[in-house]
């Protein structure tokens, strides 16, 4: 099912919208993970954890499944198609792989806000912050979007069989 040119073009500006807007979220939740562990202010550590919690849940995580779907879209309705390149391929696993990682990761990130808030202000300082998974979940997102900007060759043998099947058509 072939999207014309309006419909695509406004569909990847909405993918790219969502896409981006997770890499930016999750620039501005590691520099919330970096205050929480640097500071030895409880309350910047305490606001840094509730704000972490908060842009996971209500931003992160909507702009990552959003991206997702947006993407699957994308690929289903262009001739590129979902299993045709395996940029695309990678690209899908990656994203996936990333969303499963964030959503199981969110729980622990609510669980360390709640003792932020209820701990008290003294044993604050040993909370640290959330560096490990928004540094790599911001490294795998930035191969996703080089390899969605390079796209490099390599069709997988279904695409392969595809191409060959609409070259014997097209032919009279």
């Amino acid at each position: 099912m072939a999207m014309t040119p309006a419909v695509r073009k406004f569909a990847l500006a909405v993918h790219l919208s969502f896409s981006v807007g997770w890499i930016g979220a999750a620039v501005a939740y590691l520099a919330l993970g970096v205050f929480a562990a640097i500071s030895g202010d409880a309350q910047t550590v305490r606001a840094a954890w509730i704000a972490m919690e908060l842009t996971g849940w209500f931003v992160i995580v909507p702009l990552a499944v959003a991206a997702l779907l947006t993407g699957m879209v994308m690929s289903l309705g262009t001739p590129w198609g979902l299993f045709r390149h395996y940029w695309i391929l990678i690209s899908l696993a990656l994203t996936i792989l990333s969303t499963v990682v964030l959503l199981l990761h969110m729980p622990t990130v609510s669980k360390l806000a709640d003792v932020a808030r209820e701990t008290d202000s003294a044993n604050l300082g040993g909370l640290g912050g959330d560096l490990l998974h928004p540094g790599l979940g911001l490294a795998v997102l930035l191969v996703i979007t080089v390899l969605n900007v390079y796209k490099p060759r390599g069709m997988t043998p279904y695409g392969w069989r595809k191409q060959q099947g609409e070259r014997k058509v097209s032919q009279p």
